[in-house]
């Protein structure tokens, strides 16, 4: 098959258990693979043969990540694997000759991003491949059409595909994840990764939900609940930590469900967790649908005050209203959120409550928009994500009686005037916090903190701060963070417990792996420019090239004797 066909692989079903091969195994196999001379056609006379000028792992990939921590995970995952396997890692879309194109489905804004993100790839002749949960929701909408796909559960294959896809070739893995008929909670966790930020790792726990609201497009992608074991994510945790990361995420669609498909919960893993987590390093806690944490509200107010997990908690209402929580299948009321958000607040001074909000959902009236709006007044939310309504297709709300327009608009901004109009933090002045310096700000002018409370304090760009833990006292306040200036003589505190890896640098091997392939890079760290894959994978391209020329030179010669 030449490499300009189009070959279609769809919807294949991956089964896995222990006994399969690793991702690191299935490369190292590759050197045993040897290219097979074609047969000659006798009864020609003459035949040229060509080498494949197409020679994957050789090329440079761009990879934009839209949505959820989730999401970002996969990303990270993808990148990893493909900087193991010799191909480079970009920023520029420009250069790349090839686009990895990681979607969200939840907003029509989202999609329609990644749509134009496909155009605009096309236009300029690049390859392009497509993640996330907008192609394994629906495949086959048109502007999918001849592209590669890899599924939300398939992203340890993301190699196989790209290697295809630039060969021109269409090849789609969108199957689930079983072990003896029972789903998985996803890819292995021990790949190769590049984090897009050294210090902080980003752990899905479970993929999917037990829910079924009317509005959702994720659940179409992700599924059902299904979780990773408890010592799976202690393992990764682990790892992580001995990486130099100093932050840990914890991620899924619903987090407050882990567990329930195999027998465990949210607090025996957080507990677990907990013994893991070096001195001054963090664990911040995803987001948690009010029904499933209800019967865990004791261990976790007793987790949340540990002192090193952060005191936040990411609980969505979407409405005040329970006619539209109704309606939203979302199978709880707003005396249920309450029940949350005030035994939380009781038993956790100081917990900052994050939630979401959707604006104009169907059937919505003004009573219960002024409900929702009544609540936000009563807890004064210092996070608070406001979605105007988008139906999304194929969902049951999409086909409900819609609110117009200009109303849902409406209401979207007076929730937004209303959220603005108190500062949830200026009683905060003058206060000593210890915060852990993580990030850099998107102006590039200070660097990024979080409090226990995971409240974002913006402090002196100082490089000996990155990374740290350090004691600072408030001096301004805005309506998303706070200003720390650092106090003299304060003692900087270092919670990593080994050197944080590099930007760029490919985390997830093992010693052992690079040990068995034949050497270990000086820093016991793989980076992306530096492969025992990659290594393989261009001695076996040279080997190929020069197999193709002895036989070229072999033809030429046979020819003249004849």
């Amino acid at each position: 098959m030449s490499s300009t066909c189009d070959s279609l692989i769809d919807d294949i079903e991956d089964m896995v258990s222990a006994d399969d091969p690793t991702p690191q195994e299935r490369q190292y196999a590759r050197k045993s693979i040897i290219p097979r001379a074609r047969k000659r056609n006798t009864q020609q006379t003459t035949e040229v043969l060509h080498a494949d000028s197409v020679i994957p792992g050789m090329q440079k990939i761009w990879m934009r990540t839209w949505g959820c921590s989730h999401n970002n995970s996969d990303g990270e995952y993808m990148a990893g694997q493909l900087a193991a396997s010799g191909y480079k890692m970009t920023e520029d879309p420009a250069e790349a000759d090839l686009w990895l194109l990681n979607s969200c489905t939840v907003k029509n804004p989202a999609e329609d991003h990644f749509r134009n993100s496909i155009k605009k790839a096309q236009e300029q002749d690049k390859k392009v491949v497509v993640a996330g949960c907008v192609p394994q929701a629906q495949p086959r909408m048109d502007y999918l059409k001849g592209l590669s796909i890899i599924g939300v559960q398939q992203i340890d294959r993301v190699v196989e595909v790209v290697d295809e896809a630039v060969k021109g070739h269409s090849v789609r893995l969108l199957g689930q994840k079983k072990d003896n008929g029972k789903r998985l909670g996803g890819a292995r966790l021990d790949l190769p990764k590049i984090r897009k930020n050294p210090l902080i790792e980003i752990i899905s726990i479970n993929t999917g939900c037990l829910n079924a609201c009317t509005y959702c497009k994720t659940k179409h992608a992700r599924g059902d609940l299904a979780s990773y074991p408890v010592e799976e994510l202690v393992e990764r945790a682990r790892q992580s930590f001995q990486e130099g990361v100093c932050e840990i995420w914890l991620t899924s669609e619903d987090t407050g469900a882990y567990g329930k498909d195999i027998g465990t919960d949210l607090p025996t893993l957080l507990w677990r967790l907990v013994e893991e987590i070096p001195e001054g390093a963090m664990l911040r806690l995803g987001m948690t649908n009010p029904p499933y944490i209800l019967e865990h509200l004791e261990e976790m107010s007793k987790i949340l005050n540990h002192p090193r997990v952060y005191a936040f908690l990411h609980v969505p209402v979407q409405s005040a209203s329970d006619s539209v929580l109704m309606d939203m299948k979302r199978e709880y009321c707003a005396d249920d959120f309450r029940r949350v958000a005030d035994f939380l607040k009781d038993k956790v001074p100081g917990i900052t409550i994050a939630t979401d909000i959707i604006c104009g959902f169907p059937g919505e009236t003004d009573a219960d928009f002024q409900e929702t709006c009544d609540l936000v007044k009563e807890y004064r939310f210092p996070s608070l994500f406001i979605n105007q309504f988008y139906p999304r297709p194929g969902t049951p709300a999409a086909k409900m009686d819609q609110v117009p327009a200009q109303l849902k608009k409406q209401r979207t901004k007076e929730l937004s005037a209303l959220f603005h109009s108190y500062n949830p933090y200026h009683h905060k002045i003058g206060e000593t916090q210890q915060v852990l310096v993580t990030e850099e700000s998107f102006d590039a002018q200070y660097y990024v903190a979080h409090n226990k409370y995971y409240e974002q304090v913006l402090v002196p760009k100082r490089s000996e701060f990155k990374g740290k833990m350090i004691e600072v006292e408030i001096f301004e306040a805005g309506k998303h963070f706070l200003k720390g200036r650092p106090l003299d003589g304060s003692e900087v505190f270092t919670p990593s417990i080994a050197e944080p890896l590099q930007k760029g640098e490919v985390s997830g091997l093992t010693q052992l792996s690079l040990q068995q392939n034949g050497s270990v890079p000086s820093s016991g760290v793989l980076t992306a420019s530096w492969s025992p894959w990659s290594l393989d994978r261009e001695g076996l391209k040279l080997l190929s090239i020069s197999l193709a020329v002895v036989a070229i030179l072999v033809v030429v010669m046979w020819e003249k004797l004849h």
